[in-house]
């Protein structure tokens, strides 16, 4: 079913409750108050149905007392029904209505003017084009006016198919739910409900959302549309949420709900401001009070562009909250004066998580005004083509887009980019200058450099970017590591090194060949990092053997040929007696106690010889190669 949410504005006493009564056959004003009073103090609600067609009306309050609970009931509305009394005609609150409706982005309106029958058709004429004017003005699209009369009953099936005719629009796609709360209580039995106009993405039971400035993660119960239990509902629409895991104390209007980890609490707001026609000029520095969603803080006004904001100017600005406030991009704001009480400017945010700008930064400038320019796939390229080497996440073009996680991914497929850990997203181009900018600042540097000192010699890119190309080069082999160093691999020293470690091994080898079972310590041996890695070749190639003497915790090298020779000489010896003492084995070797003990650890170890308390008998391993004639 095609939704559309309707707000219906108007000056006190102009008949919007008795005119939404009289088109959906539903009360709105609910309250005790309200009915003893004869005013609208809380929201209202009411639904007009035909076939495929569903408009939801909110009838908002028109005193000027209760202006914050009818900016609270506009987040989210799709377009206005303006109604004017056609004899009393524009008041104060009528021309503050459809300026506030106007800084919300509306720019759909309906226009019924009622208690025709209390005037002349010249006057109820005059009215009617009076308020086509005013809405015009606003920069409002409208169909013809429709004049009403409630108590006889003219126009309001006219208006009724005027507000049923209207297109909803196009429907929100690719967003992420979220949920400005509006109302907040508990059903006996159920527990607590909020309700709202729900935007971005559609919401179903047992959906988990996060609650807002709690940052408490709550699960859908339940989900309601005009009292009818729904499977899910669709952004636009108006909703009631029943939630588990969160007391009603804990919850209140000027709240939100949103997908988790899609708003970050700020209290710095970038925005773009239009000041109103007739209001008082906006200076840098003073307090306003904003009301966003439905909520409302009193804010300090930073001017970004300028030093004042004239009536009827735009320009760009930070809103300084004194505790942190979570918003969307794209989301719309209203600001009011604090006293008296007055709508003085409006606009949208550009920017939901920021910290404190520089005023009068042409380039900061430069990005608002693409900012505030561009939306979708435009804003997402046009983002990671300005943050440059520097880069960017999937997560934060997401926010900054309002666009769901997944469809900013599919955007960026279409895109040459280079997509890194943990989200990071850089435009291809940059990522591969910044590749071969390591690559020609390493070349100057024969020594290397490390990466803390390379990310300083490339002050443009962020130090993930920097991560992500430094393991991108080194998986290309571009690059290499030589302790914390990163060098640049140079083919023909690194030939000349091998050989160098090749001939040096050489030497080893044949010092321990010579030296037989009475090789010289270690120590004398191991002198430098080229001789460890020539000996750790030749341990791995297995023509040294290192062996152990565990009680003197010592090592000795031997050749393999030397521990093949004694393996030999000591067979038959083994195998024809009792077994043989540690000395015994020393004196048919010739050797001393020194080089025995770790050459009988490492014949135990390979099996050759086993041992039953001090005495050593033949074991199960095989000779390599049998014993020469003698």
């Amino acid at each position: 079913m095609s939704a559309l949410v309707v707000g219906v504005i108007g000056h006190v006493d102009h008949g919007k409750t008795a005119l939404v009564r009289a088109l959906t056959g539903e009360e709105t004003d609910r309250l005790a108050e309200e009915k003893a009073r004869g005013i609208s103090i809380a929201l209202g609600f009411a639904r007009l149905q035909a076939a495929a067609r569903q408009v939801d009306l909110i009838d908002m309050p028109g005193h000027e007392r209760f202006i914050r609970t009818m900016i609270a009931g506009a987040t989210g509305i799709g377009a206005v029904l303006l109604v004017l009394a056609a004899n009393e005609g524009i008041k104060p609150q009528t021309i503050e209505h459809v300026e506030i409706a106007g800084l919300l982005g509306l720019r759909r309106a309906v226009l019924a003017v009622s208690k025709a029958d209390l005037v002349s058709p010249e006057q109820a004429a005059a009215a009617a084009a009076a308020g086509v004017r005013l809405l015009m003005q606003a920069g409002f699209e409208l169909p013809p006016p429709v004049l009403t009369s409630v108590p006889r009953d003219t126009g309001i099936t006219a208006l009724r198919q005027v507000l049923l005719g209207l297109e909803a629009g196009p429907a929100e796609q690719h967003g992420f739910a979220m949920l400005p709360v509006d109302r907040a209580f508990a059903v006996a039995g159920h527990g607590p409900v909020v309700t709202g106009t729900l935007r971005g993405a559609a919401v179903a039971a047992g959906d988990a959302l996060e609650l807002f400035p709690a940052r408490a993660t709550v699960r859908v119960r339940g989900v309601q549309s005009h009292g009818a239990g729904v499977a899910s509902a669709a952004p636009g629409q108006r909703v009631a949420l029943n939630l588990r895991d969160v007391e009603i104390a804990g919850l209140g209007r000027g709240m939100v709900l949103a997908a988790p980890g899609m708003l970050v609490p700020s209290d710095w707001l970038t925005v773009t401001l239009r000041a109103v026609a007739g209001a008082p000029a906006l200076k840098n520095g003073m307090v306003l009070r904003a009301l966003f969603g439905t909520a409302e803080s009193d804010i300090r006004l930073r001017l970004l562009d300028r030093d004042v904001l004239e009536p009827g100017e735009s320009g760009f600005a930070q809103l300084h909250f004194a505790a942190p406030v979570a918003c969307a991009a794209r989301a719309h704001v209203v600001l009011r004066l604090v006293s008296p009480a007055r709508t003085v400017a409006g606009g949208m945010i550009l920017e939901p998580v920021q910290r404190r700008q520089r005023r009068h930064a042409a380039p900061a400038l430069a990005r608002l005004a693409m900012l505030a320019r561009l939306e979708g796939a435009a804003l997402v390229a046009a983002e990671l083509a300005g943050q440059g080497a520097a880069g960017t996440s999937l997560q934060a073009l997401s926010r900054l887009s309002a666009l769901a996680p997944g469809h900013v991914g599919t955007l960026l497929a279409a895109q040459p980019v280079h997509t890194g850990r943990a989200g990071l997203v850089v435009a291809l181009a940059a990522f591969e200058a910044v590749c071969a900018r390591i690559i020609a600042v390493l070349a100057a540097r024969r020594e290397g450099l490390a990466p803390g000192k390379l990310l300083a010699a490339l002050p443009e890119t962020s130090a993930a970017v920097l991560d992500e190309a430094i393991a991108v080069l080194l998986a290309r082999q571009a690059i290499a590591r030589h302790g914390a160093q990163l060098v640049l691999p140079r083919p023909d020293e690194a030939l000349e090194a091998a050989r160098d470690e090749a001939a040096l091994a050489a030497r080893i080898e044949a010092l321990l060949r010579g030296a037989a079972l009475s090789p010289p310590d270690p120590k004398t041996i191991v002198t430098s990092r080229a001789a460890k890695r020539a000996v750790d070749r030749l341990l791995r190639e297995g023509v040294v053997i290192r062996a152990v003497d565990r009680a003197k915790d010592r090592e000795i090298l031997f050749h393999q040929e030397a521990v093949e020779d004694a393996m030999r000489r000591l067979a038959p010896l083994l195998e024809s007696s009792s077994g043989l003492l540690a000395t015994d084995i020393g004196a048919a070797l010739g050797i001393s106690r020194k080089y025995t003990m770790p050459l009988l650890d490492h014949l135990d170890t390979i099996r050759f010889t086993r041992r039953i308390n001090d005495r050593r008998l033949r074991g199960a391993a095989v000779l390599s190669s049998p014993a020469p004639n003698v």
